[in-house]
């Protein structure tokens, strides 16, 4: 049984310009990235690399269409390292360009082809919820579909993350916030996932005590405060993304993907929607296991009772921000069924994944409740 993997280095620098003179950025790199942070931090440098922005392939999260368009750019060029510098849509995108051959997403994501990497990939997160810069994991919308689709694979991991706090700075407070709440989320489902060891657990625990402690700041001295916490934020993602990189998430994530596929929600806040109403069915359906011991953990961050604690992270997080029903992002009650039966159809990695396998009936009634 494998206990625990990290493939990528991690690395820490203070300024974009201390990472873009040691990596010597030049011409065999090919830099994918998010355009403001690239123009404002990185184009002043003068670098020679060939650069192409996340928004020339579309807006939003990653879909099947946006992955063969950068895929066929990335194809005329000669280069033969990556650099990822963005959140987790532009990582993740990033990721499938290290494999070789000249194949879809579709075949890809599908794992009709065998896949084999080729391409040295260096990730630099400008959020701090996606964890990708340190995930086997890449997520994509298949239009057709109109749901996404898991890739998780060993060959797509980076071969180091770089975390530069100052890149975070110009995230706006409601990107902030569903970040960090994404990364809390990658943490508590990690930490109750089957796959779940002591060694992922470690990372799970100290990323969820720092996400707490962090929010607990804001929601006391208020929204710039985060600015004090940015490094914090970063190193927290971090830690949640190796924990899930290796333990996996759950039923959070499988139930969020009809609605951010289908009403374009963005992943953070399409996650938050279901945490704790996922966490609580859990509890009704099993509450001796793990997600005992990690009440028991929480209620000591929190300082409540344990069988408080998803109240309590309801009341902090929507002092962060506040959750929506999910009517109110142009969900139809005709669809909480279909929806539910499509996560089943579609989501087996992730349920495989969570605490308690949940049917789609108990999925349709959890939609409902937010609904």
């Amino acid at each position: 049984m494998k206990l625990f993997w990290q493939k990528a280095e991690v690395q820490k620098f203070e300024h974009a310009k201390d990472f873009a003179e040691e990596y010597n950025i030049g011409k065999n790199d090919f830099i994918l990235a998010s355009k403001s942070t690239y123009e404002t931090y990185f184009a002043p440098l003068g670098l020679e690399a060939h650069v192409e922005f996340k928004s020339k392939y579309g807006k939003g999260e990653p879909t099947d269409v946006m992955i063969d368009a950068l895929l066929a750019d990335f194809r005329k060029t000669d280069c033969d390292r990556i650099i990822a510098i963005g959140g987790g849509a532009v990582i993740d995108m990033a990721k499938i360009l290290v494999l070789a051959g000249n194949y879809t997403a579709e075949e890809i994501f599908g794992r009709k082809v065998p896949l084999k990497r080729e391409k040295t990939l260096i990730a630099v997160p400008t959020t701090c919820g996606a964890g990708s810069e340190v995930s086997n994991v890449s997520i994509a919308e298949f239009t057709k579909l109109h749901t996404k689709m898991g890739l998780a694979v060993d060959e797509i991991y980076a071969d180091r993350a770089v975390l530069i706090p100052e890149l975070l700075t110009g995230l706006p407070y409601s990107f902030f916030s569903t970040s960090a709440i994404d990364a809390f989320i990658h943490a508590i489902e990690s930490y109750v996932s089957p796959k779940a060891t002591l060694y992922t657990q470690m990372f799970s625990m100290k990323a969820m005590e720092m996400i707490i402690e962090g929010f607990r700041k804001i929601a006391e001295h208020g929204e710039e405060y985060r600015m004090n916490l940015l490094d914090d934020f970063l190193t927290a993602s971090n830690l949640a993304g190796i924990a899930f990189g290796n333990a996996g998430t759950g039923a959070v994530h499988a139930m969020s993907y009809p609605l951010s596929g289908v009403y374009h929600v963005t992943h953070g806040e399409a996650n938050y929607q279901f945490l704790t109403a996922v966490f609580a069915k859990y509890q009704e359906l099993d509450p001796n296991g793990r997600i005992k011991k990690l009440n028991n953990f929480l209620s000591n961050i929190l300082k409540c009772k344990s069988d408080e604690v998803y109240t309590k992270i309801e009341k902090l997080l929507d002092q962060i921000i506040a959750r929506k029903p999910l009517h109110e992002y142009g969900m139809k009650e005709e669809e909480i069924e279909s929806f539910a039966k499509t996560v089943e159809e579609t989501q087996q990695r992730l349920l495989n994944q969570s605490y308690v396998k949940l049917t789609w009936q108990q999925m349709a009634e959890i939609y409902k409740e937010l609904y």
